[in-house]
């Protein structure tokens, strides 16, 4: 018998796909045009299938590509070495809301919007909103840590993570932690999951911490002539004693191909010398203090020559231009083939590496539209192929994206602020760690997988 009957065995012949079709459609996800479907594609229905699929394939060592809802961008969830695609797509209830703890467990599939909302219901909240909250899961957002505009004032992922339910590489199954605010028993294994993008081990259940939900918020965009002066203000923002719960860099290019991509845009008075726009967001439960916050703020960011303030003053305003900002990554694929940068660095530092980054771009004969959380100095760096040559697209342009990692991290920053490793940027990860710190993770990677079948060919080179 081989291994694929095998799997129908243990799961049932309708959740086994070999077609050609299907396994393509599971071998993509958001990033730039890679196609690697798996061998075969299986979707387990709980922990006891995953288990089972993983101690067949840890035996005759086959690998395995856990696959959630396909909206990451570095490639974490492709099957470049066949084998089994494993989604955990079934996995996807809200299995308990404890109210009186302010907790909620959940299985891996259930979408992070999803979540929000159900919790929403009970006045509480779970912050972590990556820009395709409306689609990624929760699974994923583990993986990854992901982070998203309100990870500068509550954090990000791995901040809400109390416990998982881990399946091991070999078939075996542990919690990780507690479910408790405060946990000083042992190595943190549970902080080391998360982030540790599929190759550690499958969460088939998680732990989260949720708080209460806040009553108000209020919303501002603030245009600038200078995209540095935008990103100087940021910095100055916090320096004042405000701390936003967001606060988003756009560039115009940003704006403008997100304003033509998307259906009955939000009314934006766009001037021509308008260069750059701050999202700026504050919340909490008094509006007094709130008002308050946004009269600092635009005495802050007047000191930076900014444009006339445009305040949200409806619900509908403010979804408008929160719509408008999520859809950014979406319109600049839609423009032209390119490749995004994860970078972040001290917020401080911003304006640095954005100034670095048009200087890289001109040496290298590459346009960037830059966008990202920079209120936690998360720059996202979409690079425009444009009019490039294949050859100096394919062959130069690695030598520019290593120099912009490498003035990333010698401002502070890393290589990575939410998107993880994954399959594009392993080449660079040297930049950001020795060779010491890398034969650690390594190590770390043996311990739980020595055979390595646990997506293979990630994060290490």
């Amino acid at each position: 018998m081989n291994y694929i009957d095998k799997l129908k065995d243990l799961i049932g012949e309708q959740y086994v796909f070999t077609s050609e079709e299907v396994r393509n459609d599971y071998g993509s996800d958001h990033t730039e045009d890679f196609s690697f479907p798996p061998d075969v594609l299986v979707k387990p229905a709980d922990t006891k299938e995953i288990s089972a699929i993983l101690k067949l394939a840890n035996e005759l060592k086959i690998p395995v590509t856990p696959i959630g809802a396909l909206t990451g961008l570095s490639g974490g969830a492709l099957s470049v070495f066949g084998g089994i695609g494993l989604s955990t797509e079934r996995l996807n209830k809200i299995l308990k809301i404890d109210t009186n703890n302010m907790q909620v467990t959940t299985e891996p599939a259930v979408v992070t919007q999803v979540l929000q909302e159900e919790v929403a219901k009970l006045g509480l909240y779970y912050a972590p909103d990556p820009a395709s909250r409306g689609t990624c899961s929760i699974g994923g957002n583990l993986a990854e840590n992901s982070g998203g505009p309100r990870a500068v004032k509550y954090g990000v992922t791995k901040d809400f993570v109390l416990n998982l339910e881990v399946v091991l590489p070999n078939g075996e199954i542990i919690w990780t932690g507690a479910n408790t605010l405060k946990n000083s028993t042992g190595y943190n294994i549970t902080q080391l999951l998360v982030g540790s993008e599929g190759t550690l081990g499958i969460i088939t259940k998680a732990v989260l911490k949720l708080i209460p939900l806040p009553k108000h918020n209020l919303l501002m965009l603030v245009p600038f002539t200078s995209p540095f002066k935008a990103c100087e203000a940021v910095a100055s923002i916090f320096n004042a004693g405000v701390t936003p719960s967001a606060l988003e860099f756009m560039e115009r290019d940003a704006i403008d191909w997100t304003m033509a991509f998307v259906d009955n845009p939000p009314q934006i008075n766009l001037k021509p010398e308008h260069k750059a726009h701050l999202l700026i967001e504050v919340d909490g439960n008094n509006l007094e203090v709130l008002y308050s916050d946004c009269e600092v703020i635009a005495d802050v960011v007047a000191n930076h020559e900014a444009d006339d303030v445009l305040f949200a003053d409806t619900e509908a305003q403010k979804e408008a231009l929160w719509f408008l900002r999520r859809r950014v990554g979406e319109a600049v694929k839609a423009n032209s083939v390119y490749k995004e940068e994860d970078t972040v660095v001290p917020r401080y530092e911003l304006p640095k590496l954005l100034e670095g980054v048009k200087e890289i771009g001109k040496k290298y004969g590459f346009q960037s539209v830059c966008y990202g959380h920079a209120g936690d100095g998360n720059l996202h760096i979409n690079i425009i192929k444009a009019d490039m040559t294949d050859q100096a697209w394919n062959e130069e342009l690695t030598k520019g994206i290593r120099e912009l990692f490498e003035l990333t991290v010698r401002l502070g920053g890393t290589i990575s602020g939410e998107h993880g490793i994954g399959l594009v940027q392993k080449p660079y990860l040297d930049i950001a760690f020795s060779e010491v710190e890398l034969n650690l993770m390594k190590s770390i990677k043996t311990v739980f997988d020595p055979n390595n079948i646990l997506n293979p060919n990630k994060i290490f080179k």
